[in-house]
């Protein structure tokens, strides 16, 4: 049979004044002092604010910060990424991916429309992680005020730039397996299959 033993071997509080010292020393204890001390320093510092000036001001966010997705293209040939597998649209837990592909005249699949319902996305970055050649990630754009629920995004909207090959600083891929790294764009050297795609458009 166990044994009980009495752990608070306080008295009892008889009186109301007994009562309300014991509320006072309670109340009044010297880790309240100290952390209102810290809270008076942090706001009495100067240069010390932590508000943004929004919109004149934005975000300093993570290379890991799960923001509005991107398609990536090749540095060397400026040619999209994705070859079309269908795995993000698979793996979507959320069903927001819808794509579309054919065969092109040199029999190799292409992607004709690729879209993702923005307002029903979970942002949880399945699709980035299950992607063979990196071809989707998520940008850093975080204003996503919309005016309808229903907000797609279409395969022109995510698709990176021609200016945004060199790895402008606001477009860098966070650092990981696969992931370029920070001197990636100056030692790139284009293709000939980029050279012939500028000439067409420059016709």
């Amino acid at each position: 049979m166990g044994i009980y033993k009495e752990i608070d071997k306080r008295k009892p509080l008889l009186n109301n004044k007994d009562k309300f010292r014991e509320f006072l020393i309670r109340t009044f204890r010297g880790e309240l002092f100290v952390g209102l001390w810290v809270v008076l320093r942090q706001m009495l510092a100067r240069g010390n604010t932590h508000t943004l000036i929004y919109p004149q001001e934005k975000f300093d966010l993570g290379l890991r910060y799960r923001g509005v997705h991107r398609l990536m293209r090749l540095l060397e040939s400026g040619n999209e990424r994705c070859i079309g597998c269908g795995l993000c649209e698979k793996i979507c837990v959320s069903n927001c991916i819808a794509m579309q592909t054919s065969l092109g005249s040199d029999g190799r699949k292409k992607v004709e429309n690729y879209s993702i319902n923005l307002g029903r996305c979970v942002y949880c970055g399945l699709c980035a992680d299950v992607c063979p050649e990196i071809a989707i990630v998520h940008g850093s754009e975080y204003e996503l005020a919309s005016e309808q629920r229903a907000y797609y995004g279409f395969k022109e909207d995510f698709l990176s730039r021609g200016e945004d090959l060199c790895l402008v600083e606001s477009n860098k891929e966070f650092e990981g397996y696969g992931s370029l790294d920070a001197n990636a764009g100056a030692r790139v050297k284009r293709t000939p299959t980029a050279y012939f795609s500028d000439e067409k458009e420059s016709l």
